[in-house]
């Protein structure tokens, strides 16, 4: 897992400040939201990473900059060794072929007046190389087939699909392009528990069959834990935690990977009553205006004055076998079994 030849995508200091503006005629800067501040993540052939967080700790903005559709304010990411941020016209048309992304909302992320066909067969329009036009239907239909659909509906509407076989849409307009990575941006979030499995089972065995590698965006943490190799964890901006899945779950050293974990149902009803329950207080500060030093100070049982005043830096310690943003960092058996 460490050899550098096998590391498909590669992120550095990746940074994504909106500027707050007021004024209409004559527009002036009043501050910045600091949706992403300093991000480092890696990527690996047939990995997948999973990045969790409450809902505006910048995930979806990270899914963005990482497949283009937002540019970054600082920052670069290597995708096979070439900086995607500095690249423009044919050159970045060419090297986002290879990173493709699964909406969230399957719904709203196909265009209701084309038909299937159309949808999957869209890339092979922006990028005629890939297949020729003879071939295209035949193509549509195999991807199709690969999601288990039926390759005969190449000429139905999205409305006449449910929500699942829509987010199986999605993903094979994801592969049209045969990408080594797929962002997926909460792919399961607007689908129904039974339906969840479906899918999460249908991209394991793509993942197993083509050699994908995915970057797996979610607040549901027992949904990353089933497909995820590692685990990031996110809060305002930035990684507060990371480590292989095993060791983020069983063995967390941030306090707010914590107290996530904390709040996740424990399915044996023998070890209910065992569970830890952190309950946070206050509200998540605005990304806009992010506390000094440790940005979880606000919210966590253990800061000390001194947490007010350095920023604690994404790295192991004394206490915590994994990197882990906390001065005060150490593992926490949140699961007492007797």
């Amino acid at each position: 897992m460490s050899d550098v030849s096998d590391l498909v995508l590669d992120a550095r200091g990746l940074v994504k400040h909106f500027p707050i503006t007021q004024g209409i005629v004559f527009r002036s800067k009043v501050g910045e939201v600091r949706a992403v501040d300093g991000v480092d993540l890696q990527l690996r052939r047939g990995e997948t990473l999973g990045v969790v967080g409450e809902s505006g700790c910048g995930k979806s903005t990270l899914a963005k900059l990482l497949v283009g559709l937002e540019k970054p304010t600082a920052g670069e990411i290597m995708v096979r060794g070439e900086d995607m941020t500095r690249l423009s016209g044919h050159a970045l048309r060419r090297a986002r072929r290879n990173i493709q992304m699964v909406m969230q909302d399957p719904y709203t992320s196909l265009n209701p007046r084309m038909t299937v066909g159309d949808i999957i067969g869209e890339p092979f329009a922006i990028h005629p190389d890939a297949v020729p036009r003879s071939g295209r239907e035949r193509a549509v239909q195999e991807l199709l087939d690969l999601v288990g659909l039926n390759p005969d509906h190449i000429n139905r509407y999205p409305h006449q699909f449910s929500g699942g076989q829509r987010q199986r849409i999605g993903i094979a307009r994801a592969l049209a392009l045969r990408p080594e990575i797929i962002v997926c941006d909460e792919p399961v979030s607007a689908l129904d528990v039974s339906i969840q499995a479906q899918v999460i089972n249908l991209l394991e065995r793509l993942q197993r069959e083509l050699g994908l590698s995915y970057v797996f965006i979610a607040h549901d943490l027992s949904v990353v834990r089933h497909i995820s190799d590692r685990v990031a964890v996110m809060y305002l901006g930035k990684i507060v935690e990371t480590g292989y899945h095993m060791a983020i779950y069983e063995q967390p050293t941030h306090p707010y990977t914590q107290a996530l974990l904390s709040a996740v149902p424990v399915p044996d009803p023998r070890l209910r009553g065992h569970r830890d329950h952190i309950v946070l207080e206050g509200d998540v500060p605005s990304p806009a205006n992010p506390p000094s030093g440790c940005r979880f100070r606000t919210r966590c049982w253990k800061a000390q004055p001194y947490c007010a005043d350095h920023e604690p830096l994404l790295q192991i310690r004394q206490r915590a076998p994994h990197p882990s943003a906390c001065h005060y960092a150490e593992v926490r058996d949140l699961l007492h079994r007797h």
